[in-house]
């Protein structure tokens, strides 16, 4: 069946609240076909985000309203394979809530998600430079340089673009130091190499897996490719809300202010990472 993923807003909500909920749910979605799978919730911004197995999303929402009444704001429809990447395949526990990987079953996943992007500077004029062969050695020291990276930051590689890779992290803060290790790594590399050099600009959004786009992460994907594009070589743009997750975190930031960017009816507040002094 197809897999649908909604979004509730349920500002004063408890935990104990929501696992009735979705008891409720469980109990009366055999009547339309349904099985709800797990939940995200996060209690600081009030919202539950379910996932379901359902023949349509009026069959979803109709368990929902006859349940407890508490309708969904929004039903979207959600590949398998997406949604393991970006969210990973979590446990949930015996309430029904989806839990952080490695955590306890009071540690609850809120389901928030860094997106993160590196692009290749240059890569067709590079290529047309070099030379195909020489290009593709390079393209590939990009691809093992940010594979490491992720390995050992958390993060879940989403897709190769062709010239930079789309990844996920449970934790921005994670998802920043990953992109100043992968800024280091290639400085590194040019340092100790008489070669040609690669330059890599990345872009990094947090946010909610249902937001106001019809794709899952739809918002934040599109923010975060937006700020890759703006970034100069070298440099690492994160949106706002990053910043603030990494408060206390002991990162550098530049507060770059407001800029425009191409699919964005306002200006967006942006901050660069100061990669030299970002820990690893």
């Amino acid at each position: 069946m197809p897999l649908y993923m909604d979004i509730h807003e349920v500002h004063g909500a408890t935990p104990e609240d929501i696992a009735k909920a979705h008891d409720a749910d469980v109990a009366r979605q055999r009547q339309y076909g349904v099985e709800y799978v797990k939940y995200w919730f996060n209690e600081s911004r009030g919202k539950v985000f379910c996932l379901c197995e359902a023949p349509n999303a009026e069959a979803a929402n109709r368990v929902h309203a006859e349940a407890h009444g508490l309708v969904a704001e929004k039903i979207i429809a959600v590949e398998p394979d997406l949604l393991e990447a970006f969210l990973g395949g979590g446990q949930a526990n015996a309430a029904g809530a989806a839990i952080l990987p490695g955590g306890s079953e009071n540690d609850r996943d809120p389901g928030i998600r860094t997106v993160l992007f590196t692009d290749i500077v240059g890569s067709t004029t590079l290529t047309q430079q070099i030379g195909d062969e020489a290009a593709m050695v390079l393209i590939r020291l990009h691809d093992t340089i940010v594979r490491d990276a992720l390995g050992a930051s958390g993060g879940r590689e989403i897709k190769h673009t062709g010239d930079g890779i789309m990844a996920s992290f449970v934790s921005a803060a994670s998802a920043v130091r990953c992109a100043a290790r992968i800024q280091r790594a290639l400085a590194s590399h040019h340092r100790e190499q008489n070669g040609h050099a690669i330059k890599v600009r990345i872009g990094a959004a947090a946010g909610e897996p249902v937001e106001h786009q019809n794709d899952l992460f739809g918002s934040t994907v599109q923010l975060a490719a937006r700020l890759c594009s703006h970034a100069q070589p070298e440099q690492i743009l994160v949106s706002s809300v990053i910043a603030e997750l990494c408060a206390g975190k002991g990162l550098p930031f530049q507060d770059l202010g407001e800029v425009s960017l191409r699919g964005f009816e306002r200006p967006v507040k942006v901050h660069a990472v100061e990669w030299p002094g970002a820990a690893a």
